[in-house]
């Protein structure tokens, strides 16, 4: 395994949580989601933004690069820790295929403070 892809991550996928009436809705409950780790990354830094005014804050994404031939189990809605942050996902998996088959699998997240 190349050096390039020794980074690891933990998944954390939350069910939906139910109302009184057995409603299904469309907040996590995050106390009940399950941990899946997953290595052979490559995780780095993508873009950051600064905000001034009434709330300061930042906003720093990070792109999760799979290795040739691998697939990403990421929905919208998971979260992501790495390196001792806690990251949301940002839009749908991205996942190129050659010949029929995937290539490699590219994710975005974020990590927003403030």
């Amino acid at each position: 395994m190349s050096a390039h892809f020794s980074q690891s991550v933990v998944i954390l996928r939350a069910p939906f949580l139910v109302d009184r009436y057995g409603n299904e809705t469309t907040a996590r409950d995050w106390d009940r989601a399950t941990r899946r780790p997953v290595h052979g990354l490559s995780v780095q830094p993508d873009s950051s933004t600064e905000a001034d005014g009434d709330r300061p804050s930042v906003v720093t994404g990070w792109r999760v690069i799979t290795r040739r031939g691998t697939d990403l189990d990421l929905i919208p809605g998971d979260r992501v820790e790495y390196d001792g942050r806690l990251l949301e996902t940002d839009g749908l998996v991205a996942r190129w295929v050659v010949g029929g088959r995937t290539h490699h699998a590219e994710a975005r997240l974020v990590e927003v403070i403030g």
